[in-house]
């Protein structure tokens, strides 16, 4: 087993006919979206304003900066010791705790984090605490003024890095890959820093902008005035700014998970794949964004000019309600790899640098339990967290049309609405090889 084997089930692991489960999926998508029609006539998630105050000793703690200090130099050790194992650990990719720390640990886990706690990196992101080191001795950042025209792009086009070298780059789970990778991607987010300011991460990290984009389904939030709340994580994303670049982002997230999908299957492998080269790779990598972009873009356009309004505001409008859409998809692909290779990083944290005789935690000759989690349950899991993804998509997508237009017909809902079928069944059928 190796980092970036997913661990996602076959078409043979759905308990029920693969058939049965795409047409059900579109139907659930059409019920609810004709049940909102129907009962759903008014606005009713409160956005950004709305939400319970959390006790003032929660506020203070969460914004003091003595924890979040605490939390970012904890992880910059962390990625100290990952990048050190990278370099002086086992070269066996199965020995070294790198990879799997990087694809899985870290990459995969920040989605429970982020639902959990709320936007975790952009508390512990260990390069604001080098930045503001380096603040010190740096001039004024010259281009601070120039960053909310950037919007979300450079973040969407990081994250398009990073999924390139997971899903595409042979190399990708060598130890010394994952080591240049996290120094490169370091010295690149801190030079942006220094230009355009500490803001830039809340923009140009791909992984800050991941986890608070995530955050939006979590029931932790802010108010308009800064106080953290507990309210429905509906109206936690129904709240995410209209910001230059989002639809970027999920786009990129759903277009990646996508090619996650066809690159399994035998078609992909037998066909357009068979070379299984960077160059195929990429290309389909490339194709499958552009192809969910087209779909998103389009759909979304023709909706608002059904409604009256300005299409091109569209894509950016209704970016938020993807937001469920693209963790549905990420908890169906990574969810089995999260339960299961997630126990290879805490077997080799035991031993990092594979010395003779070393077993800190007890767990070095412990091996994965791939009975942790039924075939079964893998299937559902990924089965249910699409549909429900697509489902709160509708919602959100349904009450962001109320907002906008105090009325909802479904004519001028409807296109967008497709598109997410297509998004649900096109989603199961690459996800369980059809």
């Amino acid at each position: 087993m190796t980092p970036l084997a997913h661990g996602v089930g076959s078409r043979t692991d759905l308990p029920i006919p693969l058939g049965l489960a795409l047409y059900g999926a579109g139907a659930a998508i059409l019920i609810s979206f004709a049940v909102l029609l129907l009962f759903w006539r008014t606005p009713r998630l409160g956005g950004s304003s709305s939400g319970r105050p959390l006790p003032d000793a929660v506020q203070r703690l969460a914004d003091r900066s003595l924890v979040r200090g605490a939390l970012q130099a904890l992880a910059l050790a962390a990625a100290v010791l990952v990048i050190a194992v990278a370099l002086a650990g086992p070269a066996e990719t199965d020995r070294n705790l790198a990879p799997w720390a990087l694809y899985v640990t870290f990459w995969v886990g920040l989605v429970p984090a982020s639902l959990l706690l709320g936007p975790v990196w952009r508390v512990a992101n260990p390069l604001r605490l080098l930045h503001r080191g380096l603040a010190v001795v740096l001039p004024r950042p010259r281009g601070a003024d120039r960053l909310p025209r950037l919007g979300l792009w450079p973040a969407a086009v990081s994250l398009a890095v990073f999924l390139w070298l997971e899903l595409v780059y042979p190399g990708r789970a060598e130890p010394a890959t994952v080591a240049v990778f996290l120094i490169g991607y370091a010295v690149v987010q801190l030079a942006l820093a220094a230009w355009f300011g500490e803001e830039w991460f809340a923009r140009g990290d791909g992984f800050e902008v991941y986890s608070a984009l995530i955050a939006r389904l979590s029931p932790w939030g802010r108010r308009d005035d800064g106080r953290l709340v507990l309210r429905s994580p509906l109206a936690n994303a129904s709240a995410a700014p209209r910001e230059r670049g989002l639809a970027a982002v999920v786009v990129v997230l759903l277009g990646s998970t996508a090619f996650d999908g066809l690159s399994r299957t035998v078609f992909w492998q037998t066909g357009p794949g068979a070379a299984n080269d960077t160059l195929s790779g990429t290309l389909g990598l490339a194709a499958s964004i552009a192809l969910v972009a087209v779909l998103y873009v389009s759909g979304a356009r023709l909706s608002g000019r059904m409604a009256g309004q300005p299409g091109d505001v569209q894509p950016r409008r209704y970016a938020g309600t993807v937001i469920p859409i693209a963790l549905g998809y990420t908890v169906a692909h990574y969810f089995s790899l999260l339960v299961l290779d997630g126990q290879k990083t805490w077997i080799l944290a035991s031993n990092p640098f594979g010395v003779p005789g070393v077993d800190l935690f007890g767990t070095y000759g412990n091996r994965v339990d791939l009975t942790a989690v039924s075939t079964d349950a893998i299937a559902l899991v990924q089965v249910g967290a699409v549909v429900l993804g697509h489902v709160l998509g509708v919602t959100l997508a349904h009450e962001r049309a109320l907002l906008s237009a105090r009325r909802a017909r479904a004519s001028d809902q409807l296109p967008l609405v497709v598109v997410m079928v297509l998004f649900t069944v096109g989603g199961l059928g690459l996800l369980f090889g059809f």
